[in-house]
């Protein structure tokens, strides 16, 4: 092997050219995919940025949230899961009075009467500013998760843009925190035997803040476990410091840091919360994660935020959580839970992973 390619850094680290269509460790039937819907390739700079106005930020935003639920649902699958499920819906009151849809998925058959399932309470992607509970491809998910012998819940939290907007932190995390109350609360009913909060991107965010919010608020016991994937988390996405290296690494691979960067503004439009770690549980000390119920982070190799989720696992670490971290390799970000006729092994190695340790957490 040629030496001065033996030492290339990886990614755009190395060659600022590279792209998902030509980086070598990409699956090759992802940047198939992708290359036909012209996302495999590096994109045009987005008209907004960090700079940009709060209220450009969540136009932006707002436009492209249907691109993206255009998307996932072309790279999805209207394919069953193998085990049939129940679905149904419920109407909460969240603190802040307004109203939670919240999507119930099960196994067929299963009630108050049946032996108790875990339940994962599941905080959708979307950066926290766009996409719906309602997607298609989140039912999908909650559904692949419910047959494998799980009840999962949807929150339909309030976004802080699109058409769940425009709703700021704590608007958000607030509706996930009630729905994991009520889920709670409602044990018995649910048939349920545990609860574990699990979500990926802006969802993953969300899982790891609502549970740091239950140990401030007293209600940490009511949650067992957290699988957050390619958690959104540090919100240090126009700044790219050194020691997140994937920021720079995997630019630009199916997310572009430019948008993160803007996509931060409807959230903390002031920025006064840009290291409250209910905001952006990357800056969590410590002393804020002990204590915590046992974690997965997972991560996506290509993925920007790949290292910031990393980061995260070693600070549970330090914390002393009982916490394992999970590469998926191969793949840009959140694809093992996006992309399952495109990659349907990967998928559901995922939803086997998810559904082994909610069932592991069991008392």
């Amino acid at each position: 092997m040629n030496k001065s390619k033996a030492n290339q850094l990886p990614g755009r680290l190395g060659d600022p050219s590279m792209s998902l269509g030509t980086d070598p460790r990409t699956d090759p039937r992802l940047a198939a995919a992708l290359s036909q819907l012209g996302l495999a390739e590096q994109a045009a700079e987005p008209p907004v940025n960090a700079e940009s106005d709060v209220a450009d930020c969540i136009a932006y935003s707002t436009a492209a949230e249907q691109a993206w639920q255009t998307m996932f649902a072309m790279l999805g699958s209207q394919r069953v899961p193998a085990n049939p499920v129940d679905t149904r819906e419920e109407t909460i009151t969240g603190r802040d009075g307004n109203e939670i849809k919240l999507f119930i998925h099960s196994p067929a058959g299963h009630s108050s009467d049946s032996a108790p399932l875990p339940c994962v309470v599941h905080t959708h992607g979307g950066g926290m500013v766009i996409l719906t509970a309602a997607d298609a491809n989140y039912s999908r998910w909650r559904s692949e998760l419910a047959s494998t012998g799980l009840v999962v819940v949807g929150v339909e939290f309030r976004n802080a843009a699109g058409a769940l907007g425009n709703h700021p932190f704590p608007a958000g995390l607030h509706d996930c925190a009630d729905a994991a109350q009520w889920v709670a609360a409602n044990r018995n009913n649910l048939g349920i035997s545990n609860l574990i909060m699990s979500g990926e991107s802006g969802g993953g965010n969300l899982s790891l803040a609502t549970t740091m919010l239950a140990k401030k608020e007293g209600w940490l016991a009511q949650i067992s476990g957290v699988y957050a994937q390619c958690p959104y988390i540090s919100g240090l996405y126009a700044n790219k410091p050194e020691e997140l290296p994937s920021l720079v690494e995997n630019d630009a691979y199916f997310l572009d840091m430019n948008t993160m960067g803007a996509m931060v503004k409807p959230y903390d439009p002031t920025g006064e919360n840009a290291t409250n770690p209910l905001a952006w549980p990357y800056h969590a000390s410590l002393e804020e994660l002990s204590g915590l119920p046992p974690h997965v982070i997972s991560v996506n190799e290509l993925d920007p935020l790949r290292d910031e989720g990393l980061a995260h696992y070693r600070k549970l670490l330090q914390a002393g959580v009982s916490t394992v971290g999970r590469t998926v390799h191969g793949t840009c970000h959140a694809a093992d839970c996006s992309f399952v006729s495109v990659i349907p092994d990967v998928y559901h190695a995922t939803v086997r992973d998810i559904s082994s340790f909610a069932h592991s957490l069991t008392k």
